[in-house]
Formats: structure tokens, C-alpha cells, sequence
């Protein structure tokens, strides 16, 4: 039977409709991924109350199992996000998801013993490292240059992050076993999402053979460390005090803290998942926009922080937690399409993980606050931040005039 010109395009619009819906399955299960390693990586935050009560724990033994966590993070995304470039996203990705409930399983398995949990989590870190630049390259690979990447990658990572305390913190609250059962969710969406990523082809090994410099040629320039590097860290750092500094602040010494650590953790995340249409908008409209707003969201919640630390007040630590999380939501995504912007093809997710590691220096807020408590009292620690980023808001609302805005 001939084959009409009418019946080859109908055959060639079926192939491109399948090309592309295989594309979008594609990338939303490497999303997935990213959903439930990010999901095993934070759902951690709320269980040190947990572990304070339950097992008696110091101030160094809660802010060392905090730490361990970023200790094998910033190596694993270092390693892991060139280790992509060179060898393949699949190929570096998968067995790290694979790897990321059974950090979880060592957290469960060992729920009064500190060498095990410590273990968990310095392996989620890892595999947290290893996951978050690398994947992130993946999606944009599959997501094939659209402006869409970078907040599909910030989006599945906040849904995870966000979502694995929340439900953690509920159930430590509300289950006969807070040491275990917390940690069951995580268990079953981390092997789902193993399996889910199984089908999914690699991208990145078309450039094994190309020759590279570290650090990464983008990040060699005057522009990554003037425009990206030097708010990342008002990233994690942004959430980091409304997840854990604020909590902790208003709520040490009640018997509800693990539950309101939980609706600080939902309100920071929600506010932070819903502003991403936006900062994309806004990067894309007008470069550096989104990054002038979140740092200036992050200026004011810390400076309601102030106020909330000093009355212990409910209400102004939600309120501080929500302009904290639109922060993190407008900072994340402007810092990832920036740094996507300035990427080339054979070391984007070198470029990426490098950017990741920076704003992971963010974990090192509640540390900040806690010494200069010691010095500043509650309130000056909060008005010593909220003026630093403020100056820091000031000079890149500054940069991005004098370079017109550019992305």
C-alpha cells in the first residue's frame, strides 16, 4: 500500500508527540529522584528535638549530627557533579538514590545508637551531594535547554525537602515510636523512586573525552563569584534559621517544639515552593530581579526575627519562617539559571554542584547565630544578620543596575 504525503506527516507528528512525551517522563522521573533524596536528607531536621529528648543529647552531640550531614555533602557534590560530566548522569545518579533509604535504614535500624545515626546520616549526605548537581544537569539535559529547567530542579528539590520534615515532624509528634516510625515514608519513596529512575537514558557521556580544567572554567570568572557565589549562601542559610535557628528559639523549653518545628518547616517550604513561577518571571524578564528580592525577603525576615527571638512569639517566628522560605524559593532558582547561564556543555554539572556547595555554606547559620548569641545577646545575633544581608541585598540591587540587568 503507498504512503501518502498526508499519511507520512501524520507518522511523523505520532513520532514527535512520542519523542517529547518520552522527554517529559523522562525528566519527571529524574525529578522524582531528586524529590525523594531530597525528602531523606531533611526530614532529619525536625527529629534532633526528637533526639535531644529521647536520648538526652548535649548542645556539641546535636550541632555534630547536624554537621556530619555537610561534611560528606559538600565532597559528594564536588565529586559527584565533574564525576557526571565525565562518566554520564545515569551512571553516577542511580546508585546514589538507590543508596538513599538505606541511610534512612540505618537511621531506623539504630534509633538509640549515635554511631549509627551518625553513619546514616553522613551517607545521606553523600548521597544527597553526589544527587543534587548532577541530577540537576540531568533534568536540564532532558528538559532539552528549556528556561524551565532550573525550576523544575528547585521545585522538586523543595517538595522533598519540605515534605520529608513535615511528615516526620507529625508523626515523632503523634506515633507511640518517634525514633523509627518517622523514617518509614522515606523508605518506601526512596526505593519507588530507584525504580522509577531505572528506565531513564543517560545524558553527559558525549563528552567523556573532552578535556577539563578544575575549578570549572565558569567558575574561574570575576561574573560567577560577583553574581552567583556571593548570595548562595542565603540559599540553605535563609532556611536553615527558619527551620531550625527559630524553632529552637521560641519553643526549647515546651513540650510541643517537635510539632511547631513541623509548621515552621511547612510554612518556610510552602512559601518557597509557591514563589518559583515567580522567580522564574522575574529572572527571565529582568536578570538578577529574583536574586534582589529573595535577598531582600531574607533581610526582613531575619530583622522580624528579631523581635521573635526576644518574645519567644509564635506568630512573628511563622512570620520571619515565611519571608525566610520566599527567600530561599527566589534565590535558589535565580542562582541555578544563573549558573545553567554561565555552564557550558561539558561541565554543567560541575558548574552546578559547585554552585550547590556554596549555598550549602548556608548550614553554617545556625552555628553563626548560636556564637554570636553568646556575644550579641538573642536579638543582636538576628539584627547583626538582618544588616549584613540587607548590605548584601544593597550591592546587588547596585550590580544589577550597573550591568544593566543583564542574566
Amino acid at each position: 500500500m503507498a504512503v501518502t504525503p498526508d499519511k507520512v506527516s501524520a507518522v511523523e507528528v505520532s513520532t514527535a508527540d512520542g519523542g517529547a512525551a518520552e522527554a517529559a517522563a523522562s525528566w519527571v522521573r529524574v525529578a522524582l529522584a531528586m524529590f525523594a533524596v531530597g525528602w531523606g536528607a531533611n526530614q532529619f531536621s525536625p527529629m534532633l528535638i526528637v533526639y535531644r529528648h529521647e536520648l538526652g543529647l548535649g548542645p556539641g552531640a546535636v550541632a555534630g549530627l547536624f554537621g556530619i550531614y555537610a561534611a560528606t555533602l559538600i565532597p559528594g557534590l564536588l565529586i559527584g557533579g565533574p564525576a557526571s560530566d565525565r562518566f554520564g548522569r545515569r551512571a553516577v545518579v542511580l546508585p546514589f538514590v538507590a543508596l538513599s533509604p538505606l541511610a534512612t535504614l540505618l537511621l531506623a535500624a539504630g534509633p538509640r545508637s549515635l554511631p549509627l545515626i551518625a553513619a546514616g546520616r553522613a551517607l545521606a549526605g553523600l548521597c544527597s551531594g553526589v544527587v543534587f548537581g548532577a541530577a540537576t544537569a540531568w533534568v536540564q539535559e532532558l528538559s532539552h535547554g528549556s528556561g524551565l529547567s532550573a525550576r523544575r530542579a528547585a521545585l522538586a528539590l523543595t517538595a522533598g525537602f519540605g515534605l520529608g520534615p513535615v511528615v516526620a515532624a507529625v508523626l515523632a509528634q503523634s506515633v507511640s515510636d518517634p525514633l523509627v516510625i518517622p523514617y518509614l515514608p522515606h523508605l518506601a519513596i526512596g526505593v519507588v523512586a530507584a525504580v522509577i529512575l531505572w528506565p531513564v537514558p543517560g545524558t553527559g557521556t558525549h563528552h567523556a573525552t573532552a578535556r577539563r580544567r578544575w575549578p570549572p572554567a565558569a567558575v574561574r570568572t570575576l561574573r560567577f563569584w560577583l553574581t552567583v557565589a556571593l548570595p548562595a549562601p542565603v540559599v540553605f542559610g535563609s532556611m536553615s534559621v527558619a527551620i531550625v535557628v527559630l524553632p529552637e528559639e521560641v519553643t526549647s523549653a515546651r513540650t510541643l517544639s517537635v510539632g511547631f518545628a513541623g509548621l515552621m518547616t511547612a510554612l518556610a517550604f510552602a512559601a518557597g515552593t509557591g514563589v518559583q513561577p515567580l522567580a522564574r518571571r522575574l529572572e527571565a524578564r529582568r536578570g538578577h530581579a529574583a536574586i534582589v528580592a529573595g535577598l531582600g525577603c531574607a533581610a526582613a525576615g531575619a530583622a522580624v526575627g528579631i523581635a521573635a527571638v526576644t518574645s519567644a512569639g509564635r506568630l512573628l517566628a511563622g512570620t520571619g519562617a515565611v519571608l525566610l522560605g520566599l527567600a530561599y524559593g527566589l534565590c535558589l532558582v535565580s542562582g541555578l539559571r544563573q549558573a545553567e547561564h554561565l555552564a557550558g556543555a561539558h561541565d554543567r554539572g560541575a558548574v552546578v554542584a559547585c554552585y550547590f556547595a556554596l549555598s550549602y555554606a548556608g548550614f553554617a547559620a545556625p552555628y553563626a547565630v548560636d556564637g554570636l548569641n553568646s556575644v550579641l545577646g538573642r536579638g543582636g545575633a538576628f539584627a547583626l544578620l538582618a544588616a549584613a544581608v540587607a548590605a548584601l541585598t544593597a550591592w546587588m540591587a547596585w550590580h544589577a543596575r550597573q550591568s544593566g540587568g543583564a542574566a
